[in-house]
């Protein structure tokens, strides 16, 4: 057993004896990254699984191929360490796969320098050359599939705004920015969106599209304002001509044309386009509303209220025309992106009075989202979302803020006198938190 850190030991082939023994000398968990039947008499992973579960100790397979890691096998490798309550026994037949799945990870998270590698690979008396050769390998290829994320958080509506741009071509795309506005006052800014504009000019950036991934219920879109300001396309899913005709109805609108024309562009389910030179697509994530998409660009997935972070569970399915099976059935899809994909929220309220948080991987959202790592069927999950939604009044601002948001963030017109005047329907939803 060799010490890398004080979280972290590498070991060849465990036997059950050294199990036991790891748990005596206060390992709190094993990771075990060999395939079973490599060769004859090894232990399989289901047996020394339950002598650990036995010892009281954690027990996380994670089989790697001689030569064959991957970005999930690396990542699912840092969450295991991470989860763990105390120290780690990583395995496999000489240790030397274990050691380069920690390697890569600690250099991709910035905590090593690549030029560390060897030498620490010399200390344990491994080759870990593989990590230097794969991070090698996967260096073009990250270039052209990792787009920058600037996120943009908005602490009166828990919103987060994005920037995605490509690195090497300067073109970026905006994720829903957040037109100000206090319902005390009836005042609106653009506090939001200009801070977005500073930022885009400070890196040089080109604006190439303005994403909506729904009509928000929460706050005012300022899509319309940024697309005076810069000139680029605006676009949202082709669904939401669903919203605008369920809300034409209740803002008793016949004359509202509900057919998204207020956007430039409505991106049907699995579409693809791109940000610059990194590929991107729409995947239609109904639930939450109607109309709910999420954008994929390159190794990133901006989910809006579908997920949020772990601790934090998902999001509400109760608005009309939403329904938690659906929600659960968008979930699905985006969890089944490869785990090292990065998920970026579209709001995050803080639970306990902890720091704003907006990104998470696919794997750390399995293993530990609060809803989804615990029920386990659709049915399970139906029945926690809609008992937490019966707790939950309507958001302060839908009746304000839809009128604007299906009509692809514009205002309402100034009337005779120069002002403009939203229009707010009485009795046409439930929810009322009276107590």
């Amino acid at each position: 057993m060799k010490q890398i850190s004080d979280k972290l030991f590498i070991a060849p082939q465990l036997t059950a004896a050294d199990i036991r023994v790891a748990r005596a000398n206060g390992i709190a968990a094993i990771i075990n990254n060999r395939p079973d039947d490599e060769e004859t008499g090894q232990p399989s992973a289901s047996a020394n699984r339950r002598t650990a579960e036995a010892a009281g100790l954690g027990y996380t397979h994670i089989p790697v191929v001689p030569g064959q890691i991957n970005k999930d096998h690396v990542i699912n490798f840092q969450l295991a360490l991470k989860r763990a309550d105390g120290p780690v026994l990583a395995h496999c037949k000489t240790g030397t796969r274990s050691a380069t799945l920690h390697a890569i990870g600690e250099v991709l998270e910035g905590r090593m320098a690549r030029s560390d590698i060897l030498p620490l690979g010399q200390r344990l008396g491994l080759d870990l050359s593989g990590a230097v050769k794969w991070l090698d390998a996967n260096q073009a290829r990250r270039e052209s599939t990792v787009p920058d994320v600037k996120a943009f958080f908005d602490n009166r509506t828990f919103s987060v705004q994005y920037v995605v741009s490509d690195p090497v071509t300067k073109q970026c795309a905006i994720i829903d920015p957040v037109l100000d506005f206090d319902e005390k006052s009836g005042a609106t800014a653009t506090i939001n969106a200009d801070r977005i504009l500073g930022y885009i000019e400070s890196k040089g950036l080109t604006v190439e599209w303005i994403l909506d991934t729904h009509p928000h219920a929460d706050h005012f879109s300022a899509a319309r304002y940024l697309k005076d300001k810069t000139g680029a396309p605006t676009a949202i899913g082709e669904k939401v001509v669903e919203v605008q005709k369920l809300w034409k109805g209740f803002y008793n609108w016949p004359d509202f044309p509900a057919d998204g024309s207020q956007w430039d562009k409505r991106f049907a389910e699995g579409e693809r386009f791109k940000v610059g030179t990194i590929d991107a697509k729409v995947l239609f994530s109904p639930g939450h509303t109607l109309a709910s998409i999420t954008y994929v660009i390159g190794d990133a997935a901006f989910v809006h209220d579908t997920l949020f972070m772990p601790d934090s569970g998902t999001a509400r399915a109760d608005f009309p025309g939403g329904s938690a099976a659906r929600l659960w059935d968008s979930i699905q899809q985006i969890l089944a992106l490869p785990d090292a994909t990065r998920i970026f929220v579209g709001h995050d309220y803080q639970p306990e009075g902890r720091a704003p948080q907006w990104e998470s991987t696919v794997a750390e959202e399995k293993a530990e989202n609060t809803h989804m790592s615990k029920c386990r069927t659709k049915d399970e999950f139906v029945a926690v979302r809609e008992r937490r939604d019966a707790t939950l009044p309507m958001p302060k601002l839908i009746l304000h803020a839809l009128q604007v948001n299906m009509n692809g963030g514009r205002l309402p017109a100034p009337e005779a006198n120069g002002k403009r005047y939203l229009k707010f329907p009485l009795d046409v939803l439930e929810g009322a938190a009276w107590d």
